[in-house]
């Protein structure tokens, strides 16, 4: 792996916290640098970041988590930060995401855990919870829709298409990973900063992201994308788990009546709305973690 070109962390160092640290687990064929905290025998939360995220992403809902009593996982998926970066776009296929999950899952000795996804991750956990449903005991998702409602309105909705040009732009070869990765980043920066509420990200918080992208750079992250077209969707489209959806609706990516659709999916589901928040949804409203330790069962006793 590539060193970051400042004495920037990226590690669980980063929240100074003892109760939490960064261990290194098998994945699907790849080794998985996992955050992990919490009581070793609490129910297990497994959390996953999105693009262009790293595990930070998730530190305010993990030091609640942990101190509900829960004991959670919080990965770099595979081609972020401190995990292997697998080369080609068939090893970013959705089968094989989901696959690293169970895994983290396994490691912790357990057959089952309540999955949180957030944007990407929340498509892994989705899928997850659709093609392996024993390995989701429940499922909380943040603004990312259900596939099957995603392409139903994308078909039907020529605002949503026109938003999601990003996605169709990274099927392209080495052009968005060239213009993404110049110049530190910056055009990545500035697109992170673009899909929040100022001041989501500050000057220390896009200093990190910086250092976690300059792990792999840019291409594993986009693979993401290639990958995804590459995939299969899974054979139901009906969610069994207990499922709660925290929607911005301020998302400058994703129409707002995807959240709706997506929770006609769901024959256990709790849609919140925040109207003013962002994609970023759980980095900007304190009520989104509330809701979480709402949803799930109680990690004490």
């Amino acid at each position: 792996m590539a060193e970051t070109t400042d004495s920037t962390s990226t590690d669980a160092s980063l929240l100074d916290d003892a109760r939490v640290s960064s261990t290194y687990r098998d994945g699907d064929g790849v080794r998985l640098h996992v955050v992990a905290a919490g009581d070793p025998d609490g129910p297990l939360v497994v959390l996953l970041h999105g693009y262009p995220d790293f595990w930070y992403g998730w530190h305010n809902q993990l030091r609640s988590l942990v101190d509900a009593g829960y004991r959670v996982l919080v990965p770099d998926q595979r081609g972020y930060n401190l995990s292997e970066a697998p080369e080609g776009i068939d090893a970013y296929r959705l089968s094989n995401l989901e696959a690293d999950v169970r895994a983290l899952i396994e490691s912790e000795g357990r057959h089952s855990a309540h999955v949180v996804g957030h944007d990407f991750g929340a498509y892994v956990a989705w899928s997850l919870a659709l093609s392996e449903p024993d390995s989701v005991e429940r499922l909380a998702i943040f603004n990312v829709p259900h596939p099957t409602a995603y392409h139903a309105f994308i078909r039907r909705s020529p605002r949503q298409l026109a938003r999601s040009w990003y996605a169709l732009f990274y099927q392209f070869p080495r052009l968005p990973d060239w213009l993404l990765g110049r110049n530190d980043a910056a055009l990545l920066v500035s697109a992170l900063k673009k899909s929040a509420n100022a001041g989501t990200f500050d000057d220390d918080a896009i200093r990190r992201y910086r250092a976690a992208w300059r792990q792999h750079g840019v291409t594993p992250m986009i693979n993401w994308y290639r990958g995804l077209r590459r995939s299969e969707q899974p054979a139901r489209d009906t969610v069994t788990q207990p499922t709660l959806i925290c929607w911005g609706e301020a998302d400058i990516a994703l129409c707002p009546g995807l959240a709706d659709r997506s929770v006609e999916y769901c024959t256990d589901g709790v849609l919140r709305t925040f109207p003013t928040a962002s994609h970023w949804v759980h980095h900007e409203r304190s009520a989104v973690t509330d809701a979480l330790l709402e949803h799930l069962p109680s990690g004490e006793g």
